[in-house]
């Protein structure tokens, strides 16, 4: 099991993420548990509904709750939206050289389901004895989200034994040495995340030789997706009042905007992406950025959110629009709890590789 001895972030200056073509920890074979191997097992669920000319219309009700699930949540995927970051534009592959975005991405994968409303802290008032990251989370709601990686690890969550945050995390990246538990680790995430923006129509498939081997690249194709992230993040970290308008991938009426946010600007940092997005900034305003990004993590890494410095003039409005955000959302403590504790994993993800 990785260690958890708890230290800081190591800023890096590095663009892009983890390692490309011949990565042990995606390329390894796995014992993988026969469980988790389909999501939707078992027969299919068929209704019907009567068409115009009298005849039976056959569906699967699973496929109409999935399209009203995209419908609330934004186009892209807090895992979708870092590995953009990483991507490089017209090679369409990570950097060879980080191997954080592994671990950030199944980090995502976790803050992802709690945002979704799918998990939760376990409801007992004894947690509050453990730090964050090492209380038991549970499904709270088992319907599926329509995407192939939270709906698998949903699927796990499910089924298996209750574990924490920490454990979840480091399970679903491979970090351990019990094999009967190997099965948890998702395997090809980085793959399959490009799969996915590639049926979104943000990325395009290519093969591109290098010297020994053939590998997949992913060019970015709508170059408005990823800057409107790296507009967002600029927002996050750079003005004194930051304003997020709504756009098409993340609609005015998707809940826990500002903190949805927050988290992706975290995990970006954690991945080693972050650099990528702040790319146009001068030196200072990069140091101010990445300061300021030290003190998000510091602030949002605990629940309930701390209140944030504002010596440096940026963001002041930020804690205000969370506690609205929070208000809004109704009694979801437990949720947000999870969400802090997956900040919390960030702030050591240099430590556990």
């Amino acid at each position: 099991m990785a260690s958890t001895t708890t230290s800081g972030l190591t800023r890096r200056r590095g663009a892009g993420g983890g390692g490309g073509a011949g990565n042990s920890e995606e390329d390894s074979p796995v014992i993988r548990s026969p469980s988790f191997n389909n999501i939707r097992d078992g027969p299919p669920e068929t209704s019907y509904e009567a068409g115009e000319n009298g005849h039976k219309i056959a569906f699967d009700p699973r496929d109409i709750s999935e399209s009203e699930e995209r419908s609330k949540q934004p186009k892209l995927t807090l895992m979708e939206e870092v590995l953009l970051l990483g991507l490089k534009d017209k090679q369409g592959y990570l950097s060879f050289w980080n191997d954080n975005i592994s671990y950030a991405l199944r980090g995502c994968i976790v803050l992802e389901l709690a945002l979704r409303g799918r998990i939760s802290m376990q409801k007992d008032n004894s947690r509050r004895r453990f730090p964050l990251p090492d209380r038991v989370i549970e499904v709270i709601d088992s319907t599926l989200t329509g995407e192939v990686l939270l709906d698998e690890a949903l699927k796990m969550m499910d089924t298996s034994e209750k574990m924490s945050v920490n454990s979840w995390i480091d399970l679903l990246s491979g970090e351990t040495w019990n094999l009967l538990k190997i099965g948890y680790q998702l395997k090809q995430v980085r793959e399959r995340l490009a799969k996915g923006l590639v049926d979104k129509g943000i990325l395009r498939t290519e093969k591109r030789n290098f010297l020994l081997f053939d590998m997949a690249t992913h060019p970015v194709v709508d170059g408005g997706a990823k800057e409107e992230i790296r507009r967002r993040v600029r927002n996050m970290l750079t003005q004194r009042t930051v304003v997020i308008n709504g756009s098409q991938f993340l609609p005015e009426n998707v809940e826990y905007r500002y903190l949805r946010t927050i988290a992706m600007v975290c995990a970006a940092y954690a991945a080693n992406v972050l650099e990528n997005a702040l790319s146009t900034l001068g030196h200072d305003a990069r140091e101010k950025a990445f300061t300021q990004t030290d003190d998000l993590l510091a602030d949002y890494s605990q629940y309930p959110f701390g209140k944030r410095s504002t010596a440096n003039n940026i963001g002041e409005n930020v804690p205000q629009i969370i506690a609205e955000e929070i208000s809004k959302s109704g009694e979801k403590e437990l949720q947000l709890e999870v969400v802090a504790a997956c900040l919390s994993v960030f702030t050591r993800v240099d430590s556990l590789l």
